[in-house]
């Protein structure tokens, strides 16, 4: 093969790899269908399955972009209240575009650890849609801001009802409970908590409380599952 032959193949290759690799990226947000128990949007947030037990699921979540804001409270209920408000004013045209941003799944809010009678910096998060992860509108409010979280791998454990303080906090104990259990390692300095569903919708809810691994993770007494995209 000639030399110039050589170098538009290996272009082509590398182009195709790129653009695969931008597929990958795009693709960890994708359509809801994907998820049995995220419904109420087109899209969803897609994680890799790495293990289950009875008691958690360890999964992996590729990098994604969030549009958050960060709310001082007592409690997590007052701060998502107004954190929510001024993130759906952004997804409804606060933006520099004047952009109306579809809404996705799930909600996300950062929960420190902390005691009960102290105060505490609740950050709230959307996921943004996949036509706008590459290029998001910028905020017009100085307190919203666009977030890149990085890759990340999670205990998760669900629940169903209303994600309230109370709630949140059974089951962050009960998953923590069980990760101690097995002695694995992940972050107790702060938790998420998960929600999928719309503030109006009644029944049959969806929530999540995740702790973020600090090692490989432990999934005693279950198989390690295969990376499944669309898990």
């Amino acid at each position: 093969m000639h030399l110039s032959q050589q170098s538009s193949t290996m272009i082509f290759l590398s182009g195709l790899v790129g653009f695969l690799l931008v597929l990958t990226a795009e693709a960890r947000v994708g359509n809801s269908s994907q998820l049995t128990f995220c419904s109420e949007t087109e899209q969803c947030l897609l994680f890799d399955l790495i293990c289950k037990t009875d008691k958690y699921e360890a999964r992996h979540y590729d990098s994604v972009k969030w549009v958050s804001t960060e709310e001082t409270s007592f409690f997590m209920e007052m701060a998502s209240m107004r954190a929510f408000r001024r993130l759906f004013e952004y997804i409804t045209g606060a933006n520099e575009d004047g952009k109306k941003i579809a809404m996705t799944a799930p909600v996300i809010v950062k929960i420190p650890n902390k005691k009960f009678w102290e105060t505490a910096v609740f950050t709230m998060s959307f996921l943004l849609p996949m036509e706008h992860q590459n290029n998001p509108p910028k905020p017009t409010d100085d307190k919203v801001h666009i977030h890149d979280m990085p890759a990340l791998t999670v205990y998760g454990q669900s629940y169903g009802g209303w994600m309230t303080s109370m709630a949140d906090k059974n089951n962050a104990y009960s998953l923590s409970s069980a990760l101690d259990s097995v002695q694995a390692n992940y972050k107790k300095d702060f938790h998420y908590a998960v929600g999928y569903n719309s503030p109006m919708t009644m029944f049959n809810r969806h929530n999540e409380v995740w702790f973020v691994t600090d090692d490989d993770p432990e999934c005693p007494s279950s198989e390690e599952l295969e990376f499944s995209p669309f898990s």
